[in-house]
């Protein structure tokens, strides 16, 4: 799986990150993103687009799911639960490499301990919510060749898991396609099979108004062809591009961070197969953003222009993998730095003129990639436990803070913001949404402040339109009914998921707001 790439990955890169505020590695000599150039494709579901990858893959006893049995236990990030309509106790996991048994005490805060199962619906509906509100475009669903044996209870686990994908998509309008991970795996043909008999087949993905196409043509994904781990040769992997084109498929390969080189991660001799994809994305997790960083993917896009390709490269937040390792992984080993990291891979895109970009992960808890919301610090943890929480490198930020760097940098390289190389994204804030349980619109992130009505307006909370709030640790925010901080008043210090449930009513009559 992906997982045994990072250290790999990491040993053959330099571990040099240079990524604070003032030291970004992007070309000082264009502050506007004006190195463009032209790519094959036009605006579509994937290209000028942001696509996130979506693993899917965690179940827990008792969910009723094929597996029915905690999968994926061995978590280096907690996942905040609170929006979550079923959760679970008990699950196992790891600690610095030595697995636990089953869990079923607190949190730091006192609060009992759950964990999610990606087989609920709701869970599956919660996340795409958040793509939605979050400005992102597409998820790429993880298949694994080692989990599609027809009979198997893993391959009904996975199966399951692409219909329920299917329709979280069409309900929050996101776009969604398979992406194949082969992984070690050497046998292609179960590709073929699998994409004939259940992708197009039994589950009818392809006929979705959800399910991606570029170009006119669904999109497929493969990850692992070319490592030099991987057994397949050229000609293999030749013949399984080839296939899937000739279905109609518009087809991405994933590929190995030195592939034009054919060193490193990358086998060599396998430039022809590489050039025979539609799209290249070259796999970053474990990537250093250092002086080498821009030249690179500088490089993959002017191969991929040279080639008539397009181009989406991968973007990660940071990474550790020590819960399952132990020692021989350090803790936060890749460090976010408060999204300094992640801003200087969207910023040296955004310089490459690149339109289009996939991050690594939406929610790969395993190896700290996850950018869907986590544990702030340690009140959102077991107690007395060790998992990467948000404030690792000393500054806070809510749990929802790397959604909405990557809503920003998104905006950042669809030119609806202007490029900068300083993330614009505040750490914390008092977040208002159009609807109850956090969903609709939302607002701007509210900093300490008055907020008077045409001020909230600004910050994209129109009058008399909040009905659920969202209220960092520490603060106080008082509502008022009126502009001008007049009227009915309600002073709250915690999140509330609806504002009818204040005495009275405050739904949908908010018109000025104070934060303290």
């Amino acid at each position: 799986m992906k997982k045994n790439l990072i250290i790999m990955l990491a040993a053959a890169l330099p571990l040099c990150i240079s990524c604070t505020k003032n030291k970004l590695q992007v070309n000082p000599t264009d502050t506007s993103g004006s190195n463009n150039k032209t790519f094959s494709s036009p605006v579509g579901d994937v290209v000028g687009k942001i696509t996130v990858g979506y693993q899917g893959w965690f179940s827990a006893a008792g969910d009723g799911s094929p597996v029915n049995a905690w999968g994926h236990d061995n978590l280096e990030m907690w996942p905040d639960t609170r929006e979550y309509a079923t959760t679970y106790s008990g699950t196992p996991f790891s600690q610095g490499g030595v697995a636990q048994p089953g869990y079923t005490g607190n949190l730091g805060n006192g609060q009992p301990a759950k964990m999610f199962s990606s087989y609920d619906q709701s869970t599956v509906n919660t996340h795409f919510q958040w793509m939605q509100q979050y400005g992102i475009d597409c998820a790429a669903l993880q298949r694994f060749a080692n989990e599609i044996t027809p009979g198997s209870s893993i391959k009904a686990q996975r199966d399951g898991m692409a219909t329920k994908v299917k329709t979280a998509a069409q309900t929050y309008s996101r776009k969604f396609y398979i992406m194949y991970d082969v992984s070690g795996w050497g046998n292609l043909a179960v590709l073929k099979t699998d994409w004939t008999n259940t992708i197009a087949g039994s589950l009818n993905l392809l006929t979705s108004s959800a399910y991606a196409k570029q170009n006119g043509k669904p999109v497929v994904c493969i990850y692992g062809l070319g490592y030099a781990s991987h057994p397949s040769s050229v000609t293999d992997a030749l013949d399984l591009i080839n296939w899937f084109k000739a279905q109609g498929c518009y087809v991405i390969g994933s590929v190995p961070g030195q592939w034009r080189t054919g060193t490193g991660d990358s086998k060599s001799g396998f430039t022809d197969a590489y050039k025979a994809f539609n799209m290249i994305s070259a796999w970053a997790v474990g990537r250093a953003v250092d002086a080498s960083y821009a030249p690179w993917v500088t490089g993959d896009r002017d191969f991929c222009n040279a080639n008539g390709m397009d181009y989406q490269p991968c973007a990660y937040p940071g990474t550790a993998f020590y819960n399952t390792n132990g020692s021989s992984s350090p803790k936060n080993q890749f460090p976010r730095n408060h999204g300094d990291f992640l801003w200087a891979q969207f910023a040296t895109f955004k310089n490459a003129g690149v339109p289009s970009a996939y991050i690594a992960m939406f929610d790969e808890l395993n190896e700290a990639t996850s950018i869907f919301k986590v544990a702030e610090d340690a009140s959102m943890i077991p107690a007395g436990k060790y998992f990467l929480t948000l404030d690792a490198d000393g500054t806070h930020v809510s749990s929802d803070f790397y959604l909405r760097l990557v809503n920003d940098g998104g905006k950042m390289l669809k030119g609806q913001i202007a490029y900068t190389t300083t993330e614009p994204t505040p750490f914390n804030g008092v977040i208002f949404y159009e609807s109850n349980n956090y969903a609709g619109g939302m607002g701007q992130p509210l900093q300490v402040g008055n907020y008077t009505l045409s001020q909230l307006a600004a910050k994209g909370v129109p009058n008399d339109w909040a009905s659920s709030v969202k209220v960092p640790p520490g603060r106080t925010v008082i509502l008022y009914s009126d502009d001008n901080f007049s009227g009915t008043s309600w002073t709250i210090t915690s999140d509330k998921s609806s504002l009818s449930s204040l005495s009275p009513s405050a739904n949908d009559i908010i018109s000025s707001v104070k934060v303290q």
